[in-house]
């Protein structure tokens, strides 16, 4: 029978799995995990949720992530100007477009704030099992749009499977808001930090088709996120066309010092049909935005999406593990197991 222990926070362990162990530890900063495969680390104060900056490391290869970190959350958001009531809006919910950053369509925050950047600390739980190690984060949405409530949650599951390179993880919205599209922000599977391609040598969009892997010089110049490289989903459906069967993204490490060829750093959203659009564009770093939801919902409901994040030797790899796994759209676990939820 198995045992399973749900650790208390500031706790210093192993869990043996045969003769290799996972270690976590953690104090007031952060979490810090090892497995045979990975190492990570998680912040609790500053630039938080998700997989810490530069800290996601592929130990068959070294190679980490090259970016700001995996799996990060911003804004509850819709379709919509927020133009009529800037005046009204804290600082932080205040959404620009008509820029390059933002490309020109219309939207606007419905809760904030950004919860990587001012959020500010979280309280993560780790949940270890016999060949897992879990990490659940959450939060409360501080400040509204007006004629919107506060208090949406945001809760994220991040799952260290036993034997793998890769991390299995879910984004969830438990709404206090109606909206007639209501969708989360989040970086997947993350942004790349490069000068000139250093650090990469390809961007994978599987959407493209055959066009779908970039080499890293169309990268070298900033242009708008709706200039190229762009999905919408409703362009899809407006156009009578089929959604993608996968929905992949990411990129092929590169050693900056030797130029020599990594692995792949890949996130796959699970359930195509639940990503509403993609960015992958050049402002300074490789901006990979995906926006997921924009369905109508009611409060009391909630929307979320699963995802897998981590390191593959081929793209014909990462298609095989998606395929597995395709139609999940979120990740349960508690001290008793976890499980992708269709």
């Amino acid at each position: 029978m198995r045992t399973f222990l749900l650790l208390p926070l500031f706790a210093i362990s192993s869990l043996s799995l045969g003769a290799e162990p996972y270690q976590v530890s953690e104090d007031d900063q952060q979490i810090t995990l090892s497995t045979p495969e990975l190492e990570a680390k998680v912040q609790k104060k500053g630039y938080v949720t998700g997989i810490r900056a530069q800290t996601f490391v592929d130990k068959k290869t070294g190679f980490k992530d090259a970016g700001y970190g995996l799996d990060i959350v911003d804004w509850i958001m819709e379709p919509g100007s927020d133009e009529k009531y800037r005046d009204q809006l804290p600082k932080e919910m205040v959404y620009q477009f008509g820029n390059d950053y933002h490309g020109k369509g219309q939207k606007r925050s419905i809760e904030g704030p950004q919860i990587c950047t001012q959020a500010k600390e979280l309280s993560p739980t780790v949940i270890k099992g016999k060949d897992f190690v879990a990490i659940r984060q959450s939060y409360k949405y501080k400040t509204a749009a007006p004629g919107k409530k506060t208090g949406s949650t945001w809760t994220q599951n991040m799952v260290f499977p036993a034997g793998k390179r890769y991390f299995v993880s879910s984004d969830r919205i438990d709404a206090v808001n109606n909206s007639p599209a209501m969708f989360l922000r989040v970086d997947m599977p993350g942004h790349i930090k490069h000068k000139e391609g250093d650090t990469f040598s390809e961007i994978y969009l599987s959407y493209f088709g055959d066009k779908g892997r970039i080499p890293s010089k169309e990268f070298l110049t900033n242009f708008a996120p709706d200039e190229k490289f762009n999905y919408r989903r409703d362009r899809l459906e407006r156009a009578g066309q089929k959604l993608p069967s996968r929905i992949i993204r990411g990129y092929r490490l590169r050693d900056a010092a030797t130029g020599k060829d990594g692995p792949w750093l890949l996130g796959m959203t699970l359930d195509p049909a639940i990503v509403s659009e993609g960015w992958c564009h050049q402002r300074g770093y490789v901006c990979m935005i995906e926006e997921f939801g924009e369905r109508p919902i009611k409060a009391g409901e909630h929307f979320s999406a699963a995802f897998i994040v981590g390191f593959f030797d081929s793209i014909e790899e990462a298609e095989k593990v998606y395929d597995e796994h395709r139609g999940a759209k979120e990740v349960a676990v508690d001290e008793k197991g976890w499980k992708l939820v269709k």
